[in-house]
Order: C-alpha cells, then sequence, then structure tokens
C-alpha cells in the first residue's frame, strides 16, 4: 500500500512564501526554519553554504522555498555550517 503523498510546507502556509504566518503548527515550525535560514544565508550564495554543511544546493533551494521537508542531518548540517540555531521547533498552545 502506498502513502498519499504529503503536502509541502508553502502548500500548508498561505503566500507569501515564508512570510505569512501558517495555521498549521509543524508547517508553521518549516516556515520559521525557512525564514530563519533564508536569514543567516544572508548574502552569501546558496552554493557556499551548500557546500560548507555537506549538503546538494538543491535541497537548501527546495527548504528555502517551502518544496521540501528538511530532515535533521540537513538542519544539523546547516546549524553546524552557520554556527546558529536555526530550528525552533513546532510552538505549543500553552492555553490548552
Amino acid at each position: 500500500m502506498s502513502r498519499s503523498p504529503r503536502k509541502t510546507p508553502r502548500e500548508l502556509a498561505p503566500e507569501p512564501w515564508p512570510e505569512v504566518k501558517s495555521p498549521d503548527p509543524v508547517a508553521e515550525a518549516a516556515r520559521v526554519f525557512a525564514a530563519t535560514l533564508r536569514a543567516q544565508v544572508g548574502e552569501r550564495s546558496t552554493r557556499s553554504v551548500a557546500a560548507a554543511a555537506g549538503i546538494h544546493h538543491v535541497t537548501l533551494l527546495r527548504v528555502l522555498a517551502g518544496d521540501s521537508w528538511p530532515d535533521i542531518a540537513t538542519l544539523a548540517r546547516l546549524e553546524i555550517a552557520l554556527d546558529a540555531k536555526l530550528w525552533h521547533g513546532p510552538q505549543r498552545d500553552e492555553t490548552q
């Protein structure tokens, strides 16, 4: 039995990605990650950041565009390469 494809973070968030908050808490965590990553990349080329992190530049482009869910290895490699905390996880609703 095959799994149905899951939506990408960008499909679960309003446009423009990643500026607008997503109502989906998991997509929102991915959106915040992408926005934080974009800020940390800054003026550097995506190829140079990807090379420093040991990932393919297309992977980095897809994560930044919200077209891919970053895996834990990609996340960790980017945090090490950029010497920055990029992942803050999903926010919990403390009122419940």
